[in-house]
């Protein structure tokens, strides 16, 4: 795996694995300061409330903003976003990266010092856990399946009838096996869909009836309550995530909860407190524990809170109205406020998405599109031009269009339909009056970015462009300084033509600082970036200022006019790109030699991770009104 694919898939998933663990954590707050309102209830709903703080943890607040981003039928009728939305949306994403608008110039993406080795560090470290958790049970779970093959069923005896009574006060039809160990283990509840109770040998000769109707309806609320299910789910959060300390304090709540849980069943079926105290020390005192929470035992949590729990009388009370309304508010909101955000959010899309429209309808005066024609039979060259009026193409493909109007070459444009690159058009876009009136205060006419904003405004009002961008593994090409250095000449001045009106093919620098024409590039007061831009174009790769640079030049490049025009082919969307995607190195070897030779430069041909633009939908253009 590459660094950049490393990279990519760290930007992918690192802002999304902090913002669940996050919220999850988030979560188990509130979760835990609604079991304190509780503190007086039912062990049962503070049990069900740790058991969906655990769950929290599997299931990410994404999938239902997911939701929320679907249900649009409700984005028309929803209101201005409020402070408290803002806050709950700051608060439940930390992480989440802004979505940055399309450069109008893509930089090569550059993976973090050090990356490609830090990811595979830290998914070894969190692999290495997984597997210490993994083995770490297995070895108890074998100790327990050792106990289970060597276990007898047990048909008959003072045990079976006693389990007997208790599933018929219980209420529960189907009867559940008794299987006689002679491990040391506790009574306890093994399995998931077919229960069975684990009975180790000798322990009845030490309790009376009373004692061993306690035990075995303790074990019985554990079948009835599913509580192996809800344990194992949450031994599935600790391995996972096995590094939050939150995740094991959860694990050791859940356990106190659920015995404290069966141990009020047990009371309220009418069990003596005395006996059913008795009962559970006698286990202790002969038996050891369940080394596994999934296998439901009868000795789990703090043993002496749970004594002085047992001997207290009115410990606990039902729920009332208040608090049965508080904790739906609670689960509705815990479901509500992420849909909620997703809603919002695509809401907050279409909006960008109408504004973005209305924008273009302000950002030109007027434009005209329309499919070129041929004049007289003769094949017309393509023409591109910028001016203080506006922009105008002859002959142009789309694809020719957009690398004009964000700046990149066609090999950083993607998802285009085949018409986007053969279908000509000839493009006439005018800004407003009072853009082309203000310019002169500016000292350097409209200026080229300004240009480009409107022409991107025209591409998503006639053709209804959207985009967006990726990042991908491109063959490109690097300059950089050649052996014995630069031959450029600094330049004294800079050189602005303030009008800026100047027709020039494939450029999109101030025309003012390049001229252009078969086989040659002059340039006046220049920096190396649109010698860059305009090799790039010749080519018909990407080429990318590594040199180092930063000042400006004059500088003179002559090189042997159609041995290198393949990057001009490809932008003027001729059948010849087709064949080949890129120039061969005899086709460009002049152009090549001319760079080193006239200008100390030269051309590296790499594989980098560039910035691309996605087309994600475009149409054929209507017809001029």
């Amino acid at each position: 795996m590459t660094a950049a694919q490393v990279s990519a898939i760290w930007r992918a998933i690192a802002p999304a694995m902090g913002n669940h663990l996050w919220q999850s954590t988030l979560f188990a707050v509130a979760a835990g300061l609604l079991t304190l309102l509780m503190r007086k209830h039912r062990a049962r709903v503070r049990y069900w409330i740790w058991l969906a703080a655990s769950l929290k943890f599997l299931i990410p607040f994404s999938l239902l903003i997911e939701i929320g981003n679907r249900l649009r039928w409700w984005h028309a009728s929803t209101g201005p976003r409020t402070g408290l939305f803002f806050a709950m949306e700051e608060i439940s994403q930390p992480f989440l990266q802004s979505a940055a608008s399309v450069p109008t110039r893509p930089l090569p993406s550059a993976a973090f010092f050090g990356l490609p080795y830090i990811v595979p560090a830290l998914l070894a470290v969190w692999f290495c856990g997984f597997l210490v958790v993994l083995i770490t049970w297995s070895t108890r779970w074998r100790r327990i399946s050792v106990a289970i093959r060597s276990a007898v069923p047990l048909h008959h005896g003072r045990e079976v009838e006693a389990m007997r009574r208790v599933e018929r006060v219980g209420g529960r039809r189907t009867r559940i096996e008794m299987l006689l160990s002679r491990a040391s283990l506790e009574p306890g509840i093994f399995g998931i869909a077919r229960p069975v109770l684990i009975w180790p040998e000798g322990i009845s000769e030490h309790l009376e009836d009373g004692h061993l109707e306690a035990i075995l309806a303790h074990e019985l609320w554990h079948v009835r309550r599913r509580d192996n299910l809800a344990a194992a789910m949450h031994m599935l959060v600790e391995a996972v995530f096995w590094f939050h300390p939150l995740v094991w304090w959860l694990g050791a709540r859940m356990v106190e909860e659920r015995e404290r849980a069966c141990d009020e069943d047990v009371l309220e079926l009418g069990g003596e407190r005395q006996v059913y105290a008795e009962s559970i020390l006698k286990v202790c005192e002969f038996c050891v524990g369940s080394p596994l929470a999934c296998v439901s035992g009868v000795t789990g949590a703090d043993l002496k809170k749970r004594m002085v729990y047992i001997m207290t009388e009115g410990i606990s009370r039902k729920l009332d109205f208040g608090r049965k309304l508080l904790l739906s508010t609670a689960l509705l909101l815990a479901i509500a406020v992420p849909i909620g955000l997703g809603v919002v959010s695509a809401q907050d899309r279409a909006e960008a998405q109408t504004e973005s429209t209305a924008a273009s309808a302000v950002a030109y005066k007027s434009a005209s599109v329309r499919p070129h024609q041929a004049v007289n039979g003769m094949v017309e060259h393509l023409g591109i031009m910028f001016s203080p009026q506006g922009f105008t193409a002859r002959n142009a493909t789309l694809q020719t269009v957009l690398g004009v109007a964000y700046g990149v070459q066609k090999d950083l444009i993607s998802g285009a339909p085949d018409w986007v690159n053969s279908e000509k058009y000839d493009i006439e876009v005018r800004l407003p009056d009072s853009a082309i009136q203000d310019a002169p205060k500016s000292g350097r006419g409209i200026g080229i970015e300004r240009l480009r904003v409107m022409l991107q405004a025209l591409l998503a009002d006639r053709f209804k462009l959207t985009l967006h961008q990726e990042t991908k593994d491109l063959s490109i090409y690097e300059l950089v300084v050649a052996e014995g250095g630069p031959k450029l000449r600094e330049a004294s001045t800079v050189s602005v033509n303030p009008d800026g009106n100047q027709s020039f093919e494939g450029s999109v620098r101030e025309p003012s600082q390049m001229k252009m024409g078969p086989g040659k590039l002059m340039a006046q007061g220049a920096t190396v970036e649109p010698l860059a831009e305009q090799l790039s174009w010749q080519l018909g790769r990407t080429v990318v200022n590594k040199t180092g640079l930063t000042g400006y030049y004059d500088y003179s490049l002559h090189w042997t006019p159609g041995e290198s025009e393949e990057g001009m082919m490809k932008l003027m969307g001729s059948k010849a790109q087709a064949e080949s995607a890129t120039p061969s190195e005899s086709s460009a070897s002049s152009i090549f030699t001319a760079v080193q030779e006239q200008l100390g430069l030269q051309l590296e041909a790499k594989t980098a991770p560039m910035s691309i633009l996605v087309i994600d939908h475009v149409e054929r253009p209507a017809e001029n009104e």
